[in-house]
């Protein structure tokens, strides 16, 4: 199945794999990561981003298909909405049915909080379900939350809120143990003690995983949670526009039926955004590793309403994204390959970097050995490099993939690639939105009240760059605590005046500006067409 080209390549690969076992490379040095950075990383090329015109971080840059729907025409016309008679009335509304959400929901729920969640596809359609490689906490006699705490702030380049960095790595431990009660089935030992191994960047092995489908095991418990609870749960219906009271405080959100297209009112006294991230917007032409409705709705929700973002100017573009074959283009090849020793390898099979740098360095290090370094492994549809997977049963003996990655080996079995005997190729998926809603360490939003963010749509909680498994412990400590912070507050809030002025106001603050363009947002889904505009 594969050319002469790629024959000859693998035939390199494998005559070096005995060397490239015994060979460590060197990590680069702090000045080395930055000029590479510089050089080749995605979020450093100043001409993919374009400078905010109006809106709470007007002059700040973002990428130019995240500031057109940041800027662009509301779905919805005020007058039109009758916010007096609503379809639902809540304590707290979730606004996604993901990790994050499914947390949250379940927290408030435990508060005694009369709580629903609405998600534009289905629950557990999210990143969530995506993640694969394992979720982080400082909980073996060897490790401690500081370390956690340095590991993390150093790999998102001392960018973090420390407050949220500190939250996260503190709280980590328990997150564990809440989701080991819920049932969650975490690799354990004969003795039960948790299996854990290294992630990119962390000085400790602290890497908790359910074989290489750990997402889909934490989304598979905490959705069953949240339905044996019997919340109720709005199935494909997105919320198109928040709704304020008379102070600017959240009050709830306007809906939209994704197949009738009805428009229907949640009144609520708080609101929780656990929307998850943007992949789907394909920032710089990138392929993605993400669910189908990742297309940042909750940065728009938030961002309209008058909620500051944080870094939305940084992306993750994830070192490993399948590059053949094309039918799973982009597909996410979990870090956790390379942690049980898969090393990355150019055409002509040689290691060229150090398996587990830091994600951001590690993509950088493969755009640079696919264009100016060298010519990459060309696929017929783009480059790659081989991660040389058939090391792992070199390593960890016979079996080992089967036993640690066996999700893995099916996704390429399936095109007929035995991931144990041949190495694969990959390159550089957009993975991760490191930007999002800035929020203080309860989880609410810095300036609307009553607005509360959990996951990916979160901003500063990994600063520039995220570490390995720092995502799927985000969504259960920051949705936990939005959950219950949310329905705590929920308690005291006395229902103003919902309004959609500031929708109205937006509008006019855009025309006055000059923006032009028929763009409405959110996004909500990706628009796939063949090039004569045809499905």
């Amino acid at each position: 199945m594969y050319s002469e080209k790629f024959t000859e390549s693998i035939r390199k690969v494998e005559a070096a794999r005995e060397k490239n076992i015994a060979y460590e490379p060197a990590r680069m040095t702090a000045k080395e990561k930055e000029d590479l950075l510089a050089a080749y990383h995605p979020d450093y090329k100043k001409e993919e981003f374009e400078i905010l015109r109006i809106g709470p971080n007007k002059g700040e840059k973002v990428p130019h298909e995240l500031a057109e729907m940041l800027q662009a025409h509301s779905r919805i016309n005020p007058a039109e909405i009758d916010l007096s008679k609503p379809d639902y009335d809540v304590d707290v509304l979730v606004i996604g049915g993901g990790g994050a959400g499914s947390s949250a929901a379940i927290e408030a729920d435990n508060a005694g909080a009369k709580v629903m969640i609405v998600t534009k596809l289905r629950i557990g359609d999210a990143n969530t379900m995506m993640a694969e490689g394992g979720i982080q906490a400082a909980d073996k006699p060897n490790d401690s939350p500081a370390i956690h705490f340095i590991d993390a702030f150093g790999g998102g380049h001392f960018a973090a809120k420390r407050e949220l960095l500190y939250k996260l790595v503190t709280e980590a431990p328990e997150a564990i143990q809440w989701l080991n009660a819920l049932g969650v089935e975490f690799d354990k030992a004969e003795d039960g003690t948790m299996i854990t191994t290294h992630g990119g960047g962390t000085s400790r092995k602290r890497m908790h995983a359910a074989k290489d489908y750990s997402g889909a095991e934490i989304m598979r418990t905490l959705r069953d949670e949240v339905l044996n609870r019997e919340i109720p749960v709005v199935d494909f219906t997105a919320a198109i526009e928040l709704i304020l009271d008379e102070n600017g405080n959240a009050a709830g959100a306007v809906l939209m039926n994704m197949e009738t297209k009805a428009l229907l009112v949640a009144r609520a006294k708080t609101v929780i955004i656990a929307t998850g991230g943007a992949g789907r917007m394909h920032y710089q032409g990138f392929p993605t590793s993400n669910h189908y409705g990742a297309t940042a709705d909750g940065l728009v929700l938030g961002y309209r309403a008058g909620a500051k973002l944080l870094y939305a100017d940084t992306l993750q573009y994830h070192p490993t994204g399948a590059a053949y074959p094309e039918q799973i283009f982009g597909a996410l090849v979990t870090e956790k390959v390379r942690s049980l020793g898969a090393k990355l390898v150019n055409a002509d099979g040689e290691v060229f970097m150090h398996p587990l740098e830091t994600r951001d360095v590690s993509a950088a290090s493969i755009i640079r050995e696919c264009t100016t370094r060298g010519e990459g492994v060309d696929t017929g549809s783009g480059k790659g490099v081989w991660l040389d997977t058939p090391m792992i049963e070199k390593i960890g003996g016979e079996g080992t993939i089967m036993a640690r990655i066996p999700a893995m080996w099916r996704m390429f079995a399936k095109y007929g690639i035995d991931i144990r005997k041949e190495p694969i190729l990959v390159y550089p998926t957009l993975h991760y939105q490191n930007g999002g809603l800035d929020i203080t360490p309860d989880g609410m939003t810095t300036n609307i009240a009553n607005l509360f963010v959990a996951g990916e749509a979160v901003g500063g909680i990994h600063g520039r760059n995220r570490l390995m498994g720092n995502s799927l412990l985000d969504i259960i400590v920051f949705g936990r605590s939005a959950g219950r912070n949310a329905a705590a507050r929920a308690k005291d809030v006395v229902p103003g005046t919902p309004t959609l002025e500031h929708v109205t106001k937006f509008e006019a603050e855009r025309s006055a500006a000059g923006i032009e363009g028929d763009a409405v947002s959110p996004k909500l889904l990706p628009t796939y067409t063949h090039r004569d505009g045809k499905l």
